[in-house]
């Protein structure tokens, strides 16, 4: 098998609570969810990142780093996107860093680049990798760490197609099954049935509501015709979590991703973390598999963890 690389947890104990998250690239993590994980983190829950590529293909987006001075100052276009790929493991690690992961698993694939660039087709690139080979090495971390909760990417991408947001949530569906199945990879250490399965989501709710809270202060705002355009998720919604007190993870983890966030962009920065908080106070999952019962109405759970008794954690382990 090929390598997963960096450290992967010490074997849990039956009882642990444990999310693992899984993303696309270096910078997603601070995106999607950094203060949902924050808040568990905080509250005693293990968490591991699974990070499938190195962003490998990343631009620059912070455009104050090319000012004389700066590192990117002078490059031409191929020196420049080269320095962006050195820095990126850096700047993931101190994103982990702010949301308090305790462990960062890099899964070892190239960045596949946008949807029809010709990086797709580079052989060690994620969207090129053998689906059953990349499933198996996601098996194994979640073997190793032995979560309860499993959070993935949506089923519906329409909105952000993306090739390796796409394989995220391929593999993740499979190795939420084949985790649990000793029919499966004998050789990627002893079986773990995770219990639920989550897709993160950006609902036209959050946006709306940022969006309107920008032209108040700013008279503009970045969220244009096409961001509500895209396809309405909403009522997939099943669970809610307040992270009005977590902010700060979301914020200091897109920041301490220098080379591709904008520090002065009304996009990420426009509103403070107070401000975010007053309006929105809430991260959005949607729950796509429970082997603890139902799944819940739309907007119902406030706690990823609900359902999971003691007893079913216990469950949880090697079959």
């Amino acid at each position: 098998m090929g390598a997963v690389s960096d450290h992967l947890g010490e074997q849990s104990a039956p009882g642990d609570l444990c999310i693992v998250t899984v993303h696309a690239h270096p910078d997603d993590e601070a995106s999607k969810g950094a203060s949902t994980l924050a808040r568990y983190k905080a509250e005693g829950v293990r968490t591991i990142l699974v990070c499938c590529t190195g962003g490998e293909e990343g631009d620059l987006q912070n455009p104050g780093l090319r000012e004389a001075g700066q590192p990117f100052h002078g490059l031409d276009t191929a020196q420049e996107k080269a320095l962006v790929a050195s820095m990126r493991p850096a700047e993931l690690a101190a994103s982990a860093e702010v949301i308090g992961f305790d462990s960062v698993v890099m899964l070892g694939y190239r960045d596949s680049g946008m949807a029809d660039d010709p990086s797709n087709e580079h052989p060690d690139c994620f969207h090129m990798a053998d689906i059953d080979e990349a499933t198996e090495r996601l098996v194994r971390v979640i073997r190793a760490e032995r979560p309860q909760v499993l959070i993935t990417y949506g089923d519906d991408q329409r909105g952000y197609p993306h090739p390796d947001h796409l394989r995220v949530h391929d593999i993740s569906v499979l190795a939420f099954d084949r985790a649990g199945d000793p029919a499966w990879y004998p050789d990627a250490g002893p079986v773990h049935q995770p219990l639920k399965l989550y897709y993160s989501t950006w609902t036209k709710a959050r946006i709306t509501k940022i969006h309107e809270a920008l032209m108040a202060k700013h008279g503009e705002s970045p969220f244009d015709d096409k961001w509500f355009e895209r396809p309405d998720l909403d009522h997939r919604v099943t669970t809610r979590i307040d992270v009005g007190e977590y902010m700060w993870a979301r914020s200091g983890a897109l920041r301490a991703h220098a080379t591709q966030v904008d520090p002065s962009a009304a996009f990420w920065f426009g509103l403070t973390d107070a401000e975010l908080a007053e309006i929105y106070p809430w991260e959005d999952w949607i729950l796509a598999r429970s082997l603890v019962g139902s799944l819940p109405r739309c907007d119902e759970e406030r706690d990823l963890f609900d359902g999971i008794s003691v007893g079913a954690r216990g469950a949880s382990d090697e079959r």
